[in-house]
């Protein structure tokens, strides 16, 4: 059976996840910048002793998951798959990879590395072609079905693991602790990622950042840190502002925030919030 989607997931701007697909390992930002060392999806990982603790990882994952899938359980979503008519093509995956915005091609041509002959290689040629646009057409009728089957496949689950930290996991980790912030904090920095990408338009996560940077200096430039985390989250409700489909802020207002006040800047447990108005626990 499908698992069902949350009404309130929220689309991502096409331009800024095809942009960062493009910038990825070559990205510029203002003051410390993302280091350019993650071209491969099986490079090696992140210190431990931020976000990128296995601990920790595993609180953002559920956190992420509480408002793109009103769920903590996130590896229930391996599988997930559907058209949300955000005008990005099929949506998939535990980060939401689509069809129109060249991260489920990368992440079938990953696996179709690693697996040839898997149950989505024959679908290359038609992902190549709806790149860029919502169509699904060569995928129908049997792609939806092949993408469940290959959610059983360890490969296909590892593969989408691999994908997620390469394209928005460990850059966000990498420019967190570069400013100096902590686990929160690289926290908001992927939540952000996820969402808008990070991309050349105004509300990607590079460009919230620096909006951030106009009113509060990060750690690393001499700044407070709560007194930076709350001008990034600012900037980041504006961005989701700028679209209809992010109008609900609660993922930032009832969530990161609550943490944020806390001045829990490590995400220890016990952890509560709400995201649609719907409390969640961790702890």
């Amino acid at each position: 059976m499908q698992t069902p989607h949350s009404s309130h997931a929220r689309p991502r701007p096409l331009t800024s996840r095809r942009t960062l697909l493009a910038f990825i390992g070559a990205s510029v930002v203002a003051g410390p910048v993302i280091a350019s060392q993650m071209t491969s999806a099986t490079a090696a990982p992140l210190r431990a002793g931020g976000l990128d603790d296995p601990a920790k990882k595993e609180i953002a994952m559920k956190l992420v998951c509480s408002a793109e899938n009103s769920s903590l359980n996130w590896k229930n979503y391996y599988r997930y798959i559907e058209d949300i008519d955000d005008g990005r093509g099929y949506t998939a995956g535990i980060i939401g990879f689509c069809s129109g915005t060249g991260d489920m091609l990368d992440l079938v041509e990953l696996y179709t590395q690693r697996k040839p002959g898997n149950v989505l290689a024959k679908y290359l040629p038609a992902l190549r072609e709806v790149d860029g646009t919502d169509s699904h057409e060569g995928l129908d009728p049997t792609f939806t079905r092949d993408w469940e089957k290959a959610a059983e496949d360890p490969a296909f689950q590892k593969a989408q693991n691999d994908e997620r930290d390469r394209v928005y996991f460990n850059p966000a980790v990498k420019q967190g602790k570069a400013d100096g912030i902590g686990v929160l904090g690289q926290f908001c920095y992927y939540d952000a990622i996820v969402m808008h990408g990070d991309g050349s338009d105004s509300t990607s996560f590079r460009n919230i950042r620096k909006r951030a940077l106009r009113s509060a200096k990060t750690p690393a430039q001499g700044g407070d840190e709560v007194t930076y985390l709350n001008a990034f989250l600012d900037a980041r409700v504006w961005a989701m502002k700028q679209e209809a489909a992010h109008e609900d802020t609660s993922r930032v207002d009832t969530a990161q925030r609550v943490f944020l006040k806390k001045r829990n800047l490590n995400l220890d447990t016990p952890l509560e919030w709400k995201v649609y108005g719907d409390p969640y626990r961790i702890g």
